[in-house]
């Protein structure tokens, strides 16, 4: 298989949605607990990268042997497989090889940690997989948006965080004598979600705006998207109401001091946001507004993750 098929088959350019997040968390860790362990972040990076591309792989491989529609709205040229030419046992073999990867390299970040690593991974691992295969894949059904939401916008950002103060007793987790121990620092999770919602909110509404524009294709291949069961105005209702719910977060998280001051920069990013917004209100098609979505989620994010980080350099410069 050609490199330049490869990234097309694993949708390379996609691989943001878990990226920034996985930084986010890392940037927070470093704010919040002047924590930093190499070796974990780049175990992680490997595990969730890998296993991000697979699960991509997984999806076109599914919808190249399942899709009824296969001509008409562009499936020669956006599947991989069909466009290149990919022979099968190619395209498995690319699974096989990226989740044996993700699975020996989040087995040894378990080692370097503890089991709280392994119980996440695992659960996100099973999650990844049942998104887009099983007898009913969770993309296809009215629950894409939240499982991604979460997985990605929060789980991501908190494993990513947690791996770096894996000692502070964030979350732990005991078997002992066949009983489950769960212990968890509300306060210190909480913080972690708020400063996730942008992430959340943006990822989920990158699979929102995707299912917008597919609602005839997904019709035709019998997958029952959200915008499917409340109907495409009720979905661009809520396609707006989560990006502003992004604001209040951030502004609760100063406040409340989860974040710098210097977060209320965020706010600077509403003006593109909202004007990609009410382009996507006029229009919504994969030609031309989805983009708008992956545009606003990587403005939020980076600004809000560039922040943090300034903070710290701050910090390092001024007060050391």
């Amino acid at each position: 298989m050609k490199v330049k098929s490869f990234f097309k088959y694993v949708e390379i350019q996609t691989k943001a949605a878990s990226m920034i997040p996985f930084a986010a968390g890392t940037v927070y860790a470093c704010y919040r607990f002047r924590s930093f362990n190499l070796k974990n972040f780049a175990l992680m990076l490997v595990s969730l990268l890998t296993f991000d591309m697979a699960t991509t792989a997984i999806n076109n491989y599914i919808d190249y042997k399942t899709a009824r529609k296969k001509s008409g709205y562009g499936f020669e040229k956006h599947n991989a497989i069909v466009r290149d030419n990919i022979k099968e046992r190619e395209a498995l073999a690319v699974i096989f090889i990226l989740v044996s990867i993700a699975v020996i390299a989040g087995f040894m970040l378990f080692l370097n940690t503890n089991i709280t690593v392994l119980i996440l991974g695992m659960v996100s691992f099973a999650v990844g997989v049942l998104y887009t295969a099983g007898p009913v894949p969770i993309s296809r059904i009215p629950l894409g948006e939240v499982f991604s939401g979460f997985f990605m916008g929060f789980i991501i950002p908190f494993l990513s965080f947690y791996i770096h103060v894996a000692d502070k007793q964030v979350l732990t987790v005991a078997i002992q004598d066949g009983i489950l121990d769960i212990k968890m620092n509300l306060s210190e999770t909480a913080a972690v979600f708020i400063y996730s919602v942008p992430a959340v909110a943006g990822i989920a509404n990158i699979m929102l705006a995707n299912n917008i524009c597919d609602i005839e294709d997904d019709l035709e291949n019998k997958r029952y998207t959200l915008p499917i069961y409340i109907g495409k105005e009720k979905a661009l209702v809520v396609f707006r109401a989560l990006y502003y719910l992004s604001y209040i977060a951030v502004l609760i998280a100063v406040i409340a001091g989860i974040l710098p001051v210097i977060s209320l920069a965020f706010a600077a990013t509403l003006l593109l946001v909202r004007k990609n917004i009410n382009k996507f209100m006029e229009i919504q098609t994969k030609k031309d507004t989805f983009s708008l979505s992956v545009e606003n989620f990587a403005v939020m994010n980076i600004t809000l993750l560039s922040s943090v980080a300034a903070a710290i350099i701050f910090r390092a410069v001024f007060t050391g």
